[in-house]
């Protein structure tokens, strides 16, 4: 039996999630997801995709955030015809990413090609699918749910473990037994954490002989969720005070709903006052539809909120969801204290841009970042407090203040990672393999792993195949 590993995206880099397994010479791509970066790289990346469809025999999805699914339209595009295997809420939150990423694509053909005429340039661009390809791929996901062997090959069966990142994530759990021999191996995708709202934690699985770990948050670890209530709290009264605005640049997946979830036991417990929330994104507000139809995923609190009292943890008074481009326009004139919620999560396209050009000038308002910013990003820029930031085209002074909170993040950070492996069976494992994860990240990970007894670590290099066999 010949098992082969190697990574098209997310080595040694954060996003653009596209792995491969190679089994006797039949090629299983984990996950498909579009590189987010600059606009040049991310293009150039996106279309290099670095495997013919013909060699694909299935395609494993673990999440539904843009950079692990955000390329399937172009896998069927180019011909890829077979199962793309996901759970329910993965299949629905997929679903919504890709058509707005079509969408936006499609957006911004029309805003390069105005460019380019007023400079009187050869205009070439086009996007990399289009609705009509996002809605071929979404046909061919094949939703299976956690804990239920599904085969997926000769010999190879696919197991989903809730992985406790957001609504639907699963960890890949795949056997393969050939010629009398049986190999274990699991593919965390985005590893979440413990007592996070919404969701479940991440699942503890059976005894693997490779792990392929991702390593986002490999050298920062995340503040308690008592700091950063508290901290959400301090943000909130002073902008009252001022009667200013919060800007928070939000993943519509997951990051939104906890959000909301978290200014609700705010006010519920009368440590903020009420303050008007937008949450201006469409496609949060579908999230949050896909988030009532999937109790399923619920952690055992919000399961009994919703199942047996009949409450919606996602929405009461001072909630609004924006449903036009005009509603969005006007929160610009709208006066302070208001909080908006809008995506995109790392600021490099959506509504979020537009709220950015209006108020990043204005010191009453908080720019809060709550999640991972890619490098090269809007958001990573905001983040490192940058004095000066371009947005469509034009140079903005920031005088907004700037705060970010990590405990809101989706991904386990290094501690909580290895708790997690210290947790598991691991009296088979053979090697862990990193990927997801910036150099200096990784590096300092790998070190404290072998420190804490997983001598068998190695950080996953693009292109580079690894053998995985005795």
């Amino acid at each position: 039996m010949d098992i082969n590993f190697y990574s098209l995206g997310a080595a040694e880099e954060v996003t653009g999630s596209k792995h491969v397994l190679e089994i006797d010479g039949k090629s299983y791509l984990i996950d498909c997801g579009a590189f987010q970066g600059s606009r040049a790289e991310s293009d150039r990346k996106n279309r290099n995709f670095g495997i013919a469809t013909d060699r694909i025999e299935a395609v494993v999805l673990t999440h539904g955030h843009l950079d692990h699914c955000g390329l399937l339209p172009l896998l069927t595009k180019q011909g890829y015809t077979g199962n793309i295997y996901a759970t329910p809420a993965t299949r629905d939150i997929s679903s919504l990413i890709m058509m707005d990423s079509a969408n936006i694509q499609a957006r911004d053909a029309v805003y390069l090609r105005q460019q380019a005429k007023k400079k009187g340039d050869h205009f070439d661009w086009t996007p990399l699918y289009d609705e009509q390809d996002a809605i071929q791929a979404t046909s061919q996901i094949l939703g299976v749910s956690y804990n239920r062997p599904m085969p997926i090959g000769d010999g190879i069966s696919l197991e989903f473990y809730d992985a406790g990142h957001i609504l639907g994530s699963a960890m890949a759990f795949i056997t393969i037994k050939k010629g009398g021999k049986e190999t274990k191996i699991l593919c965390s995708g985005d590893l979440g954490r413990k007592h996070k709202p919404i969701i479940r934690d991440p699942a503890l699985v059976p005894a693997a002989d490779y792990i392929v770990l991702e390593s986002t948050y490999g050298n920062r670890r995340h503040d308690t969720t008592d700091d950063a209530m508290e901290k959400l709290a301090d943000i909130a009264k002073r902008t009252v005070q001022n009667k200013g605005k919060i800007i928070i640049p939000a993943f519509a997946i997951e990051r939104t709903q906890e959000l909301v979830y978290y200014f609700h036991l705010l006010v519920d417990e009368g440590v903020i006052p009420e303050v008007p929330i937008y949450v201006d994104s469409p496609m949060a507000t579908n999230a949050t539809t896909i988030f009532q139809v999937h109790p399923e995923c619920y952690d055992e609190d919000i399961h009994e909120a919703f199942i047996k009292h009949h409450k919606n943890p996602f929405g009461f008074n001072a909630l609004h969801f924006t449903t036009s481009v005009s509603e969005s326009k006007a929160l610009n004139d709208h006066p302070g204290p208001l909080i908006i919620i809008s995506a995109d999560g790392m600021c490099e396209a959506g509504r979020i841009q537009h709220h950015l050009i209006h108020n990043i000038g204005d010191p009453n308002t908080t720019i809060l970042t709550v999640g991972y910013m890619a490098e090269n990003t809007l958001g990573r820029r905001i983040r490192n407090k940058e004095s000066e930031v371009k947005i469509h085209g034009q140079w903005l002074k920031r005088k907004a203040a700037v705060e970010e909170i990590n405990a809101f993040s989706a991904h386990a950070d290094y501690v909580e990672a290895t708790d997690w492996l210290d947790a598991l069976d691991t009296s088979r494992l053979k090697r862990l393999l990193l990927v997801h994860g910036e150099p200096k990240a990784q590096s300092a990970f790998k070190k404290y792993l072998i420190e804490k007894g997983y001598a068998d670590t190695e950080i996953i290099q693009y292109n580079k195949t690894y053998s995985l066999r005795d």
